[in-house]
């Protein structure tokens, strides 16, 4: 059985390694602490830039939700704030980490294309299921001797399939 909370990539292979804690191990845990700070280094915060895919595979329908970080701070401090307020009948790290892969970084030179999925979900104590089904492309850059976060785009549905991916034709 793979442990879910270890990180798939080697300490040799450092800049996927760095990027994975960046993206999976540190954004949960900042999520489930409500505690921003804990994240707000990992964006180069100057022309950051968050798309929402809206669940969509059509991008006529993605929208520039994200056009500032702070935008993008208030609606995931929003989130995890919300998120604290509800009662789980499972242990909600484990869920998310359960639900999340991140395997697929594509690095050419300073740049980073990562590719994060949320395949999943979490029971919830009043016996709901809060499914967790979205993906989401960072768009990264390696600055002042770190990878970094400088946009992406979020919420993309997971999986895309034929039926959502031909949706509208022009």
């Amino acid at each position: 059985m793979t442990d879910v909370f270890m990180n798939p990539f080697l300490v040799s292979d450092a800049d996927r390694h760095d990027i994975w804690t960046m993206l999976v191990e540190r954004d949960i845990a900042a999520f489930l602490a409500a505690d921003w700070d804990m994240v707000a280094g990992d964006f180069i915060e100057e022309g950051v830039l968050g798309i929402d895919a809206k669940h969509s595979a059509d991008p006529d329908d993605w929208r520039l939700t994200f056009p500032t970080l702070d935008a993008y701070r208030d609606a995931w401090l929003a989130q995890a704030k919300d998120f604290q307020t509800q009662k789980f009948s499972e242990d909600p790290r484990t869920a998310i980490f359960e639900a999340t892969t991140l395997r697929t970084i594509e690095i050419v030179g300073d740049m980073a294309l990562v590719h994060k999925k949320f395949d999943g979900g979490i029971s919830r104590a009043d016996g709901k299921y809060d499914i967790m089904n979205w993906q989401t492309l960072y768009h990264c850059r390696r600055h002042e001797g770190r990878w970094k976060i400088i946009g992406f785009n979020g919420y993309m549905p997971y999986p895309v399939t034929a039926e959502n991916s031909d949706k509208k034709k022009d």
